[in-house]
């Protein structure tokens, strides 16, 4: 059996300042901005006094709503240290989505930069509080929100009714050091840390509850997958109210006492100086970041010899794709990883000395202490090697529930614990996984199980093709036709046609695209989840296809 980890995230950092005190933790090039982790570590005990003394308790809920910037790695430390719950805000919600989550979180603080993108942060948060502008702080009361009594704003000159995240640390000047150790005594590390929603494409967003165990366990085996040391240094362009910036970034860090190097916003051409400038040794993204960076036009200035290893994952990883970040980016051992929120979220993981078709072809295995079944979707029988089911899994990584919805996880948990993650995967005799799509975006063409992986990976294959996603939509005779949203490669023209030859003879007819759209991008979730739902709405709109009301056999 691997090894397990038994601290609180707090306990974590502070175990890993004292063995590596003067290794970089934190680094921010472009801000000149580097602390070691025993400076980093006394920077979040400071922290944690002004959160105690802004009123925060046991339990309570903070949630942060920013960009990869400095203070969000201080809050998931300095929250952690007293026991409060921080609450992942995703960076592209507008104000309906905000005010669901403050509202179904019971958050009472809320940190916030002054926007991202399109959204203006500050605004927003006015529009859903607008009690605060002439509120105090500390005493806010607002209607819709009885819970939240704290904004706090995280950048030079606070606005009207919101503390600066400056004062947070000068406030925790008067409390003493008895007081921040009695807020630590007795911290469990079953207890909830974090809490995150999960961009789910039906429904409202669901809480998902992540302990101390689960994720820092999750982080410390995603960095044994990498053979992370001391020594490796982490680019991470990957946004950390997700998990993939939280743990598979963060954490794998902090559990091997690595540098981590956020870039604040995804830029590829900051991803590529940051590497360069940081000789990292590891660099995260999903695959549309990879490819961004690949195709930057200056990529060829960058010295990137210092990469060693990192991640892919978020979604499919094309098997082209990672051929080139292997050979163009030196990144010899990356891996490729799979899971979920629900999980902690890492699941699967490819190992830095498998086979390269391995790491082309699938997800990896188990990480170590986590059990993986593939079971039959109708009668929920474990399914042999080489049988598509769906994937479950089970061990210290199972999230404790979506908060307050018991009946949704009582959905997503089974009696004996199994996470059932609606996903379809085929096993092989050695436990590697291969994910052929999710159950709810099968295509169903007349009869006929159609899984778009399948579809796109071939289609990748195509000279001009830069990155494709498959999807169904509607059709009265077949009940769903296949739909490709394609980019292309820079400087390229193609037909539908052309790709329609390209397919015929080499995949199944019902396989071949019966819709090809071109475009430049793709809708996308803030964490860099490509929305086929979305693809699938905007198709059925401006082609005018009705859904079907009855499926005729074909």
């Amino acid at each position: 059996m691997a090894e397990t980890l038994h601290f609180t995230l707090g306990g974590l950092l502070e175990d890993t300042a004292r063995r590596f005190p003067e290794n970089d933790a934190l680094v921010y090039p472009d801000r000149g901005l580097r602390y070691t982790y025993r400076e980093f570590n006394a920077l979040c005990d400071r922290l944690a006094k002004g959160l105690l003394k802004l009123g925060i308790k046991r339990g309570d809920h903070v949630a942060i709503w920013a960009t990869n910037v400095p203070e969000w790695v201080m809050l998931q430390f300095a929250t952690a240290k007293i026991w409060a719950v921080l609450v992942t805000v995703n960076t592209s919600y507008k104000s309906a989505e905000l005010e669901y989550v403050l509202d179904q979180s019971d958050s009472t603080t809320l940190f916030l930069v002054q926007g991202f993108k399109d959204t203006d942060y500050v605004q927003t948060t006015y529009d859903v509080v607008p009690e605060l502008k002439a509120g105090q702080s500390g005493a806010l009361a607002s209607e819709k929100l009885p819970f939240l009594k704290n904004v706090v704003y995280i950048g030079a000159g606070a606005p009207a009714g919101m503390l600066g995240f400056g004062e947070i640390e000068k406030m925790g000047q008067s409390v003493s050091d008895a007081d921040l150790e009695a807020a630590k005594a007795g911290l469990d590390e079953h207890e909830v840390i974090n809490m995150q929603y999960t961009s789910g494409t039906t429904g409202f967003p669901k809480g998902v509850m992540l302990t101390h165990h689960n994720i820092a366990n999750n982080g410390y085996n995603i960095g044994e997958c990498m053979e992370f040391t001391e020594k490796d240094r982490l680019c991470i362009p990957v946004p950390f109210f997700h998990c993939f910036g939280c743990v598979l970034g963060v954490l794998a860090c902090v559990t091997h006492g690595s540098a981590m190097v956020p870039v604040e916003t995804f830029n590829p051409e900051e991803v590529l100086k940051t590497v360069a400038a940081e000789k990292c040794t590891a660099l995260h993204g999903v695959p549309t970041m990879f490819i961004a960076e690949l195709d930057h036009p200056n990529f060829a200035r960058y010295d990137l010899s210092s990469l060693r290893t990192g991640i892919m994952a978020g979604s499919p990883c094309p098997t082209e794709v990672m051929k080139r970040v292997i050979r163009h980016m030196n990144a010899s051992e990356i891996t490729i990883a799979y899971g979920q929120t629900e999980s902690s979220p890492v699941i699967t993981q490819t190992r830095t000395d498998d086979p390269i078709e391995l790491r082309v072809a699938t997800v990896g295995r188990a990480l170590p202490n986590v059990e993986v079944k593939i079971v039959d979707i109708e009668t929920g029988e474990a399914l042999p090697p080489g049988k598509q089911g769906e994937l479950c899994t089970r061990g210290y990584l199972v999230m404790k529930g979506y908060y307050k919805m018991e009946e949704e996880t009582a959905r997503a948990i089974d009696h004996d614990g199994w996470l059932h993650t609606g996903d379809l995967a085929v096993m092989d005799e050695n436990g590697y996984c291969k994910i052929t799509g999710r159950i709810k975006n099968m295509i169903i063409r007349g009869g006929e199980n159609i899984y778009p992986r399948e579809i796109e990976e071939f289609l990748y294959t195509h000279p001009k093709v830069s990155d494709i996603q498959v999807y169904g939509v509607p059709d009265r005779k077949y009940g769903e036709q296949v739909m490709a949203a394609i980019k292309l490669k820079e400087g390229v023209d193609c037909t539908e046609e052309e790709v329609k030859d390209f397919c015929r003879g080499r995949i199944a007819n019902y396989k071949i695209p019966y819709f090809v759209k071109f475009v430049d991008e793709f809708p996308m979730t803030a964490s860099g989840k490509i929305q086929k739902f979305k693809l699938r709405e905007m198709a059925i709109e401006e082609m005018n296809l009705e859904e079907a009301t009855e499926v005729e056999t074909a």
